[in-house]
């Protein structure tokens, strides 16, 4: 399980945050008054035009990778959102397209695929959010491509629908494999540490800058270190998209559902 799934599955998304933000403040904070306790603000106040620069570039370096990051993980969450919503789509659409075959074959293609449906909700989507699949809805959809394999269309009619059938189904199985690939893939490791550790050099930086009035500068580098961890956050809230509180809820599923069941 990576480590970041392991952290939203164990802290509450809201407890995460507070700490993030807690913890680069209180950074900041401390890190602040260290370095007022060795160099006067008269002494640092000889580099600030130096140094404004060097930040300047230290800092457009940083966000252009933290902005880029924040991209990528959303449209990794909605893509995720979309392909769980496809998946849905196309299962009610095996049910509609089976209005032509018998009855019979019907009625059982119906319970099937409420069997399955049901199954993605309780017991694959706890799984999912660990990182796992499940094998109770492996066998689900196993079940129903027993159940068509072996019927043979009456007609041009059926022929013809029951050929919908089975694209829907193998796009639905198609959007399942998908789904579940979305769930364990994470941002590498590697840009984690450098997010982290460029984050912290960031306010770092900030912390030489010499002011004569200390509480400003207090307030002003406490809100840059809460801007940062607040966009770690937002990384981190968003990189698993199936765990968490900040995840995608199976809510289509039930919809499906309900629909098979009332149908």
């Amino acid at each position: 399980m990576p480590f970041i799934m392991y952290i939203l599955l164990k802290i509450p998304t809201v407890l995460l945050g507070i700490l993030i933000v807690a913890s680069y403040v209180l950074f900041s904070i401390a890190g602040l008054m260290l370095i007022r306790k060795f160099h006067r603000p008269q002494k640092l106040k000889l580099h600030n035009d130096v140094a404004g620069f060097i930040f300047a570039t230290l800092g457009v370096i940083y966000a252009v990778l933290i902005a880029f990051l924040v991209v990528i993980n959303w449209q990794d969450f909605d893509e995720a959102q979309k392909n769980t919503t496809r998946e849905a789509n196309y299962l009610a659409s095996v049910y509609r397209d089976s209005a032509p075959l018998p009855g019979a074959l019907r009625s059982e293609l119906k319970n099937s695929l409420a069997d399955y449906v049901n199954s993605i909700i309780a017991d694959e989507w706890p799984l999912m959010m660990k990182g796992e699949r499940s094998p109770k809805t492996q066998a689900a959809q196993e079940n129903i491509w027993r159940l068509l394999s072996g019927y043979q269309p009456g007609n041009e009619t059926q022929k013809i629908f029951f050929t919908e059938v089975i694209k829907k189904l193998n796009d639905a199985c198609e959007m399942r494999r998908i789904r579940i690939s979305q769930a364990t893939s994470t941002i590498h490791p590697l840009l984690y540490f450098v997010l982290i550790i460029g984050g912290l050099l960031t306010i770092s930086f900030t912390l030489f800058f010499g002011s004569e009035n200390f509480v400003p500068q207090i307030i002003m580098t406490s809100m840059l270190a809460a801007m940062i961890a607040l966009t770690l956050f937002t990384i981190i809230a968003l990189d698993c998209p199936f765990t968490g509180e900040i995840s995608v809820k199976p809510e289509v599923f039930r919809t499906v559902l309900t629909s098979l069941l009332h149908s």
